[in-house]
């Protein structure tokens, strides 16, 4: 699973026996080791991309094995232990690679329960729920996590993230299909690998753009996302992170999906807005703007604007906080006083589906989401695990625009 999530390296034993020639090798096509067309990259049968697919391969079918082993290992464990619990008591397995837990507990002590493991991963249930069973006497909960999420196919972007699961079982151990409604949902901190290295903020040289050279009002950011949700129409939540280099200055952020944003005396056309005053600064002293995944979902990309606040504006708008609910409207062009820094970073959650393929359908990607955890809501119990990818820099709108 490793080599898999590129996490690790690629032991050279296993790429020799991956590569060899099989002692009992057949010319058949149908033979694994000789179907080309399981290896190949589309129409790239070159003799690396046939090398690499079939460690893939290999590496897949190992992986696969050992997680089938490991669901065998858990119901053991599950039917041993379950009859043996009672109301109160419970059972922890803790290794490198997963963590176990069962306990028994009555069905009202259900409702609102937080279940926390080890490395700051919480389950909370909410506090009303569906559970289809009639035995109103007692049930058991089964929370495992993985270290590292399991390899698929759909460049799903989990290899920096834990797995997380959470079953209710019987008395005799039989799952009990639990569900909540849409107003009330299962909510999930899934953490990262603690040894993520989170990419710098990229410098935005805005002092350097002379007022006269331009008539923009507001310095924009193009910012791609196809590139983290056109697999398996993936959806995705997107954070902005915009450090001032003057912490006393503060801004307007605007934004609009799939079209450039405008925003003056005569004309509104955004999708959003937001007021970075420095009484918002986080303890890192960056702004943070949260787009969750239904707020992104189907579009193609976002265009966001930044402009200062005059003194003026800084006093109405954030020192007397008298006109929340109303923009600061300018006619005149952008003029940064200090430059910035930005990074924005998408997230998912994923659930895993019958066909051991992580999807994002019907999960919403939290707020607290940020470099080191997920936040996802879910109105049902499987395998969770969440998804990170920081984006490039954003592309400067108003050069692509003043140089078409």
């Amino acid at each position: 699973n490793g080599p898999l999530q590129q996490r690790t390296t690629i032991l050279d034993l296993d790429w020799s026996r991956a590569n060899n020639l099989p002692a009992d090798y057949d010319t058949d096509l149908d033979y694994e080791w000789s179907n080309l067309n399981l290896f190949a990259n589309g129409n790239d049968f070159s003799s690396e991309t046939i090398e690499k697919g079939r460690n893939n391969y290999y590496q897949k079918q190992t992986a696969d094995t050992i997680n089938s082993q490991l669901t065998e290992i858990t119901s053991l464990i599950t039917n041993t232990l379950n009859p043996h619990l009672n109301i109160g008591q419970n059972f922890t397995l803790n290794s490198s690679e997963v963590f176990l837990s069962m306990e028994t507990i009555s069905i009202s002590s259900l409702s609102n329960k937080l279940i926390q493991q080890s490395g700051n991963i919480q389950i909370r249930i909410p506090s009303t729920f569906h559970l289809s069973t009639n035995d109103n006497s007692s049930i058991s909960l089964r929370s495992m996590t993985q270290s590292l999420a399991l390899a698929d196919n759909s460049q799903s972007n989990t290899n920096l993230s834990r797995s997380v699961s959470l079953t209710v079982l019987d008395r005799y151990g039989n799952e009990i299909p639990f569900r909540t409604n849409l107003n009330e949902k299962i909510e999930l901190i899934i953490p990262r690998d603690p040894n993520i290295i989170i990419p710098s903020m990229t410098l935005q040289n805005v002092t350097l753009i002379q007022t006269n050279s331009h008539y923009q009002i507001f310095n924009l950011h193009f910012i791609n996302l196809q590139q983290s949700q056109s697999v398996n129409n993936r959806s995705v939540s997107l954070s902005f992170e915009m450090k001032p280099l003057d912490i006393n200055q503060s801004y307007l952020l605007i934004y609009r999906f799939d079209s450039s944003p405008q925003l003056n005396s005569s004309i509104s056309q955004i999708d959003g807005w937001s007021l970075l005053c420095p009484s918002n600064l986080t303890n890192d002293t960056f702004y943070k703007y949260f787009l969750n995944n239904e707020q992104t979902f189907g579009h193609q990309s976002i265009i966001f604007g930044l402009r200062e606040l005059n003194l003026t504006e800084y006093e109405t708008f954030c020192i007397n906080q008298s006109n929340n609910n109303n923009l600061p409207i300018s006619n005149q062009p952008f003029n940064f006083t200090s430059n910035y820094e930005l990074r924005t970073y998408t997230a998912c959650c994923y659930y895993l589906d019958q066909n051991s393929i992580w999807r994002t359908d019907g999960i919403l990607v939290g707020s607290e989401t940020n470099h080191y955890q997920t936040q996802c809501f879910s109105n049902h119990l499987t395998t969770f695990a969440g998804g990170f990818l920081v984006l490039p820099s954003p592309i400067n709108w108003n050069y692509v625009f003043q140089n078409a």
